[in-house]
């Protein structure tokens, strides 16, 4: 048998080679595969240089493949299937299994659910572990390469994912009981506006629910101070004039004013 010279070939880079020779595309090859623009840039200037090719060339109608990728398109279509065969696994038997469940999720997640999903994962397995990895901006990354198990987000996903709605709730904006805005007995958008603002990065210094709405109003809020976390944000309100916009569910912990908008 002629020896193999896997050894400087990453097979990671697979589904990123198959989705840019299908899609013929970097955008659309990394919303199939669930990770970033940028991440899917740097698969394929990999691949380039694995192949020594430039693999996608741009033309008058878009990318078109180059004649190698071609011919590496109709090989990889002809050894995909023996390879799904090759590396399937056995049924996963959760009763049996003793692994790490590795789930990432904000703090407000875990503050909501975190102890009922790892009280029903412990029933299911006894002999696994969980371990819950605060929310970033890889998140969709690290669920592609395996290094995390499930993942709790404020937003739709990719369509190639295996989502289910969790739960709903709404955003409250919320002061310090002494803020100006605290006697107004609601607060329009002018208003919510004009303050300052306490924001919780989720994503990529995004929280979702609030940034992106505002922007598709073409408008955006003055950020003042940023926090990771959910939870300790209220801290942060007494004796300021920070707007804290969040969760409703957080608000049985908070010392603070809800004004309606």
């Amino acid at each position: 048998m002629r020896p193999l010279n896997l050894h400087r070939v990453d097979l990671n880079l697979l589904p990123g080679l198959v989705a840019l020779l299908d899609e013929r595309h970097v955008s659309r090859a990394a919303e199939r595969v669930g990770i970033s623009q940028p991440a899917m840039s740097r698969t394929l200037h990999r691949l380039r240089r694995l192949f020594d090719d430039e693999l996608l060339v741009r033309g008058d109608e878009g990318y078109a493949l180059t004649p190698r990728a071609e011919r590496i398109r109709a090989q990889i279509s002809t050894f995909l299937p023996s390879l799904d065969e090759l590396f399937g696994t056995d049924a996963f038997d959760p009763a049996l299994a003793a692994r790490d469940i590795r789930i990432m999720l904000t703090d407000y997640t875990v503050s909501a659910f975190g102890t009922a999903v790892a009280r029903a994962i412990r029933a299911e397995s006894p002999e696994s572990t969980v371990s819950f990895e605060v929310l970033d901006g890889r998140a969709l990354d690290k669920l592609e390469g395996g290094t995390i198990d499930l993942l709790a987000l404020g937003r739709t996903p990719p369509p190639r994912y295996r989502a289910e709605k969790l739960f709903s709730d709404r955003f409250v904006s919320v002061v310090a009981a002494d803020h100006p805005l605290a006697k107004r007995r609601s607060m329009g958008l002018a208003q919510y506006l004009r303050w300052p603002h306490l924001a919780i990065d989720v994503e990529d210094g995004m929280q979702p629910g609030v940034d992106p709405v505002l922007h598709s109003l073409g408008v955006s809020r003055r950020i003042q101070l940023t926090t990771p976390f959910h939870v300790t944000a209220p801290a942060a309100l007494p004796g300021s004039d920070l707007v804290l916009t969040f969760p409703s569910r957080l608000l049985s912990w908070c010392p603070v004013t809800v004004r309606p908008g």
